[in-house]
């Protein structure tokens, strides 16, 4: 079990505003090109959002596989690392991501469950076995 201490709620929240920030950046750019799809309707606009979905697994994917820590957990010094305190594979990288999606996008009470659980950990957090870390 990793005994590292967890970041305060707030400090998780402002990593996550500072990501979306870092994110809209790379989505722009892959959106630019990806615009031949001329994403309008149909089967064209959900191939659109799937590979936008993609874009933004493989951000985090990139940054949580590779050192722990997307540009803004570095600024903020949080690191993820499972409950044992290793570094996440590509694997475990998939199920917080997959995990995340409904814990956020449910009026974000996945999030709040941080403010409940006993280790201060977010939902999905609890559920794919990581762990956010003070580095």
């Amino acid at each position: 079990m990793n005994t590292s201490p967890t970041p305060g709620f707030l400090v998780r929240l402002a990593s996550m505003l500072y990501d979306s920030i870092l994110l809209f950046g790379v989505l722009w750019l892959a959106s630019a090109i990806a615009s031949p799809l001329h994403p309008e309707a149909g089967w064209r606009r959900t191939l659109f959002q799937v590979f936008l979905l993609a874009v933004i697994f493989g951000y985090y994917a990139f940054f949580w596989v590779k050192g722990g820590q997307t540009l803004a957990m570095k600024t903020w010094r949080i690191r993820l690392t499972t409950v044992q305190g290793q570094p996440l594979t590509l694997r475990r990288a998939l199920a917080r991501f997959a995990l995340a999606l409904p814990s956020i996008g449910c009026a974000g009470l996945g999030l709040l469950w941080a403010l409940v659980d006993k280790d201060r950990q977010f939902l999905h957090d609890r559920l794919a076995g990581t762990r956010l870390v003070k580095k």
